[in-house]
């Protein structure tokens, strides 16, 4: 029997001007997620360079030998380092069967639903406001826009919104998987 590849998860991309708190929010957004027992990933995009490893430490050598892929595995994680130009965020996705969503940090540019972080101080008007995949934005202050507005401090509200539009679910058991969830 030909079994077919699961499909990828739901990808949101949470976006906004540098220092507008996404990287905060994420870590607000992570523990509602997994509370209602939903498994997360996270993509972080960057325009520095990814470190393999120390300098002298056994993945570092490998790589300076000229290995392409390294694999650094424990008996809890694995770390995996490769080599790729510009990877798509469709390329990573492969990565994160075993997840019920995806949250990246950043990638404003796709064409994947965006959550955008505003805070007063950062800037007042949104990056995104003619995005047509813009679905909400947190933010620390009263603002009209077309899609929903949360405080920028309303995680768990923010989860529900996520959980009820793209996960199409009741909460899952804790412990269980997209598979178990009869996705």
């Amino acid at each position: 029997m030909i079994r077919s590849a699961p499909s990828p998860p739901p990808v949101i991309s949470i976006v906004g001007r540098s220092g507008s708190g996404k990287t905060t929010l994420i870590e607000r957004l992570l523990p509602e997620l997994t509370r209602r027992g939903y498994r997360v990933g996270t993509i972080k995009h960057t325009h520095h360079e990814v470190r393999s490893d120390r300098e002298g430490k056994d993945s570092a050598r490998h790589r300076a030998a000229g290995a392409a892929t390294v694999v650094l595995a424990s008996e809890r994680e694995i770390a995996l380092f490769k080599d790729a130009a510009q990877p798509r965020l469709d390329a990573l996705l492969r990565y994160f069967d075993d997840v019920d969503l995806v949250i990246t940090e950043g990638y404003k540019r796709e064409r994947r639903p965006k959550i955008e972080v505003l805070r007063r101080d950062i800037g007042n008007e949104l990056l995104c406001r003619f995005d047509p995949t813009l679905i909400a934005v947190a933010a620390d202050m009263t603002l009209e826009a077309s899609v929903p507005v949360f405080a920028l401090d309303d995680a768990a509200g923010l989860a529900g919104f996520i959980a009820e539009r793209f996960l199409h679910v009741a909460t899952p058991l804790a412990g269980s998987s997209r598979e178990e969830a009869g996705r």
